[in-house]
């Protein structure tokens, strides 16, 4: 039941929400004549969204299909701490609440791994610490 829950918990965290804003910072990237987005760790504007479409693009894929959860849902925890506790510092509770949530979500997969429903576990045991 554990391993059903935590695919059941990657692949929807990872899949409704990251992917599909991945997918729009990515157009937005490369579309874009002039880039509009945050820059709350003072890294400029292109590398926070170059970060933020890498975190919510390649690794909720990554964390999708179970290659290295422990370190994809890692930058995905790092990059929803920015979102919540930097980006949205003075902002309600409300605001930040999803990022919060998933913050905590992506905090319980680094924990817990992706379990025996991954590719991971597929490839070899040395593989299950990533």
């Amino acid at each position: 039941m554990k391993d059903i829950s935590l695919l059941i918990l990657r692949v929807f965290s990872a899949s409704f929400m990251f992917f599909g804003h991945g997918l729009q910072k990515f157009n937005m990237l490369f579309n874009s004549a002039e880039i509009k987005f945050a820059n709350p760790i003072g890294i400029g504007t292109e590398l926070s969204l170059i970060l933020s479409t890498f975190a919510e693009l390649f690794c909720a894929g990554l964390l999708i299909l179970g290659i290295f959860p422990r370190v994809s849902a890692g930058v995905l925890a790092i990059n929803m701490f920015v979102a919540g506790i930097i980006y949205h510092a003075s902002d309600p509770f409300g605001t930040k609440e999803k990022a919060l949530l998933f913050l905590v979500i992506f905090v319980v997969l680094v924990l817990m791994g992706a379990g025996k429903y991954s590719i991971n576990k597929l490839f070899s045991s040395r593989l299950q610490k990533y």
